[in-house]
């Protein structure tokens, strides 16, 4: 089968096994499906180095929420999606301060996640250290945008680390907009981490990571898909019809083709507040969606 690009463990599963046949199981990988908050959630598991490189995954957890009924606008979507990604990010963080970072261009409509996400994001840190009486139950939290590097000139790896060695939190979140091999999956699906990321991985502009290795404590990823590759897409629209795909190198051009959905825009300012919302009540769970409002907003 000729490779398709997705920054999504379950697809990359997905993938693998269906070239392998769906009945075959590959071990050092654990997939289970749940619900929370009446969203489907996949947690995809890799065990080892040797699975992990079947599906081009770092050995760790990954969790997909499926938000659908997000930009449905169904009843209470919004809170049910808040209290989602909070209940599925929030046991994997360990205690104590936290820096999240919002990577992305803000010029990029598609990549704008990351910052965007950061407007909707509780900042506590100052509060805590300068308003110890009131904000002291807080954990301490501080947020950057490192812009990317064709406009900074720097390297959002070495900014994130260069300010993590500066704060010293106990773990970073780091948020940034991912590829898809699925159109349905666009600006509908979040993937939670703790392997870290690659910027750019998606779009095959692969900057510096940030892991653990590069900032020198735990880092979790929170993504969303906005864009899928023209290659990939064209060869599970020819498949999807009954058509012989053809190698993906008979479609080199489409490498360099990248597909959004045209309301891009609107549909990545709900997803961004709802990550925003999310992570910063997975930080101090014993605030609300309704706390968050009155805060933020």
């Amino acid at each position: 089968m000729a490779q398709r690009r997705t920054d999504l463990a379950v697809e990359a599963h997905q993938l693998w096994r269906e070239g392998a046949g769906e009945a075959t199981a590959l071990p050092g990988i654990r997939s289970v499906e749940a619900e929370r908050e009446g969203f489907p959630v996949t947690t995809v598991t890799v065990t080892d180095e040797k699975a992990g490189e079947a599906i081009g995954k770092a050995p760790g957890v990954y969790i997909t929420l499926e938000l659908e009924g997000l930009l449905r606008r169904e009843e209470d979507a919004f809170r049910r999606a808040v209290r989602a990604i909070a209940g599925e990010l929030s046991p994997l963080l360990p205690e104590g301060p936290a820096l999240v970072a919002g990577l992305g261009n803000r010029a990029v409509t598609p990549d704008v996640i990351g910052p965007l996400a950061l407007e909707h994001l509780l900042v506590t840190r100052h509060l805590v250290e300068q308003v110890p009486d009131h904000f002291g139950h807080l954990r301490p939290v501080a947020a950057v945008s490192p812009g990317v590097l064709a406009s900074t000139g720097v390297e959002s790896a070495a900014a994130v680390s260069a300010l993590a060695r500066e704060l010293k939190p106990a773990c970073a979140v780091v948020v940034d907009a991912l590829a898809a091999r699925s159109l349905e999956r666009l600006c509908r699906t979040v993937q939670l981490s703790d392997t870290g990321i690659v910027p750019g991985s998606g779009v095959g502009n692969h900057r510096q990571a940030l892991d653990r290795d590069t900032l020198g404590v735990p880092v979790f990823s929170v993504g969303v898909p906005t864009v899928v590759d023209g290659a990939t897409l064209a060869l599970d629209l020819l498949e999807g019809v009954g058509v012989r795909a053809p190698g993906r190198d008979a479609l080199a051009g489409g490498g360099d083709l990248f597909v959004t959905p045209r309301d891009i825009d609107s549909r990545a300012a709900v997803l961004a507040k709802a990550l925003g919302y999310g992570i910063s009540l997975a930080l101090n769970p014993s605030l609300t969606a309704e706390d968050l409002t009155m805060l933020l907003e």
